[in-house]
């Protein structure tokens, strides 16, 4: 987590040639530039926004746009969320502005600005906060015909999100002809708040089984496994050529003991209940550093709880996580996050605080449920949240966590940054990963390590090579379109680095209540969630999930147990998906599964539905070929060439392709 560092503001601008020549105008002047005209003299009305009315030449309190202490005479002052769309009609060269939080709030308020032209992104930032330096905005728009200005909240929901495009200026042609007008946004049109792309099915009462094929352990390590099937209770769980050292509860469908040796061992495992059974193999792998042989499924608990995660809610979670059913579609960890870290006792030993009082026991009373329990830490002196670190204890805590019971370990970079500060290089990313890597394998219990450092150093290129089993590549996501697409967008190319045992990790997913703290509803779209779902397993990222799992909607329920696309997840192959082609703005996604079938998803980043074509070339696939819509459980019959469907608006359409071998 990057949740206590400050963020650089950061502009991802893509400005098409003959962009503005000559000096800046002068945006806080009160009459336009020849050949121009202030943004505030279009029909603002149009504009939508979550709260209040747009402010002409004043904020949205009705006080003069000010930001950094400048006051502006013109400009737009708005509030998160909201968006305004200007028909240009081809008559603009430019668009000048400068946005930022109105100092009439202080340091309240925290937003993120977009500009699209065309509906493509021409223009985003980080997340501004009240207080911050004001941004300027430079775009071209040579031949643009519609453009968009957007405002998001911050993550944090929109109190105090009082957003100004100060001294927003349009330059025109020499020859415009039609004046630019402000139209409706498409809120109300279709767009992002369309319905979700999905069916919703039934849950069936026969026997099935999900999850992950193949599991690794240490020989002499503790093994722990939970066969996650669905069906009408009672299930029974039966297996044949358990390897040595294993053993069944056949009433919970628990594997437990320890592996006595090496070696590559094939289970069947049969589930029944009175309606039929169900059959399917599981590979168990014994040896050294075969841990996570599919990406790791389950839960952390920062996005939802941050600072507010108590021992209570991890228990919670555990039971919330069998209770709903999760478990048994393959979620199996339940991750503590930061700010359960006490002192160091006389011998070095680190403690909990007083809200952890008894890990040992939390530890069984997960495990009880077979599931598996994660910790957090840092390679420096203190955690993010200014807990204590494993700083110069790494051997001892290892050690400490396996004796509790922990069996996954997040490791976030944080302060270690202050021990290297003025140092760089490849050496000083990989040091301390290394050093916690080697503690790790002497430990007397299996424990994922999952590095927490953002990519720095393409961490995606050597974390393997240090004991890795998933690496975080980029900074924290959070529910906001920005965030979502500037992520997922960035994991093109890193797909060659990641296979069974090693993962890379584009963050936790923000669908359901998130909050940080304070939960909320995600404020991802229906569409934008399940496009976040898709690509996280198509890019088999470790599925996280972030939310409050006691107060699941149908909806969150449902995109977390479609079966189907975890199944490409969980495919043990273990091949991520990259962006094979480009159809005009759609982006194609795919990768090879193990059946020999191919998953691909055509996402759609622009404000609204397109049609997207898969030319099954892209995939070296011959003749016709039968395709399936994961997301409608629906089968399409067999295409030939190629194959066209409607995408909505920042979304996706999740398909598999090709005859199973």
């Amino acid at each position: 987590m990057m949740k206590y560092l400050l963020f650089a503001l950061t502009l991802v601008a893509a400005l098409a040639p003959g962009q503005f020549a000559g000096a800046s105008p002068d945006l806080t002047a009160t009459t336009a530039p020849a050949g121009s005209i202030w943004l505030d003299t279009l029909d603002l009305s149009k504009i939508e926004q979550d709260w209040g009315k747009p402010g002409k030449c004043q904020s949205v309190e009705n006080h003069p746009l000010t930001l950094g202490k400048t006051v502006y005479a013109h400009g737009i002052g708005t509030h998160a969320r909201s968006i305004m769309r200007i028909d240009l009609h081809g008559s603009a060269t430019h668009f000048d502005a400068v946005v930022g939080v109105d100092d009439e709030v202080g340091k309240r308020g925290s937003v993120t600005f977009e500009v699209l032209a065309d509906k493509k992104n021409v223009f985003e930032t980080q997340v501004v906060r009240g207080g911050d330096a004001p941004v300027p905005v430079s775009v071209d728009l040579t031949g643009v015909q519609s453009l968009s200005l957007i405002v998001d909240d911050g993550r944090d929901g929109i109190d105090s999100d009082h957003a100004d495009w100060a001294g927003a200026l349009l330059t025109l042609a020499a020859d415009a002809g039609n004046r630019p007008q402000m139209v409706p946004s498409p809120q109300n049109a279709p767009g992002p708040a369309d319905p979700p792309r999905m069916a919703f099915e039934p849950v069936s009462p026969l026997p099935a089984i999900h999850g992950a094929s193949v599991v690794g352990s240490t020989p002499g390590k503790p093994f722990l496994f939970l066969i996650p099937a669905t069906g009408d209770a009672p299930l029974t769980y039966s297996v044949t050529k358990l390897p040595a050292g294993l053993v069944l509860d056949p009433k919970t469908g628990i594997l437990s003991g320890r592996l006595k040796s090496s070696g590559v061992t094939v289970v069947k495992v049969t589930v029944k209940n009175a309606r039929g059974s169900a059959t399917r193999n599981l590979r168990i792998i014994g040896g050294t550093g075969k841990l996570a042989q599919t990406p790791p499924m389950g839960w952390n608990s920062w996005n939802v709880w941050a600072g507010k995660i108590t021992q209570d809610k991890v228990e919670a979670a555990a039971d919330a996580m069998v209770n709903s059913g999760l478990a048994a579609h393959g979620y199996q960890y339940v991750n503590i996050d930061d700010t359960w870290e006490g002192q160091r006792d006389a011998q070095g030993r680190v403690t909990s605080n007083a809200k952890f009082p008894d890990m040992t026991g939390l530890a069984n009373y997960v495990h009880q449920k077979g599931l598996k329990i994660g910790i957090y830490s840092s390679p420096g002196p203190q955690t993010c949240a200014r807990y204590e670190g494993s700083y110069q204890h790494e051997e001892l805590d290892a050690q400490t966590y396996a004796d509790w019971g922990f069996d996954y370990l997040k490791y976030d970079w944080c302060s270690y940054g202050d021990v290297v500060k003025g140092q760089s290089g490849p050496d000083v990313f990989k040091k301390p990963y290394a050093v916690m890597g080697k503690a790790l394998a002497k430990a007397s219990r299996d424990i994922v390590f999952s590095f927490c450092q953002y990519g720095m150093g393409e961490v995606w290129t050597w974390g393997e090579s240090l004991g890795g089993n998933c690496w975080r590549t980029t900074g924290d996501i959070n529910d906001s379109w920005p965030s979502l697409r500037k992520i997922y967008q960035s994991q093109n190319g890193h797909e060659a680095y990641a296979g069974p045992g090693h993962w890379n990790d584009p963050d936790m997913l923000v669908v359901g209540q998130v909050g940080w703290g304070r939960p909320h509803p995600s404020h991802l779209s229906p569409n934008e969630q399940l496009l976040h779902m898709s690509l996280w397993c198509l890019l088999s990222s470790p599925l996280l999930i972030g939310c409050d799992m006691s107060n699941l909607d149908d909806f969150t329920k449902a995109l977390l147990t479609n079966d189907e696309a975890l199944d490409i997840n969980q495919d043990p192959l273990g091949k991520p998906a990259g962006r094979i082609a480009m159809d005009g703005d759609v982006e194609v996604w795919a990768r090879p599964l193990a059946d020999g079938t191919w998953a691909v998803g055509l996402v759609n980043p622009l404000l609204e539905a397109t049609d997207g074509t898969l030319q099954l070339s892209a995939l070296k696939l011959k003749g016709a070929q039968p395709i399936r819509d994961l997301w409608l459980h629906k089968d399409l019959g067999e295409i030939s060439g190629s194959y066209t469907v409607s995408v909505p608006a920042h979304g996706i359409v999740l398909l598999k392709v090709g005859k199973p071998r």
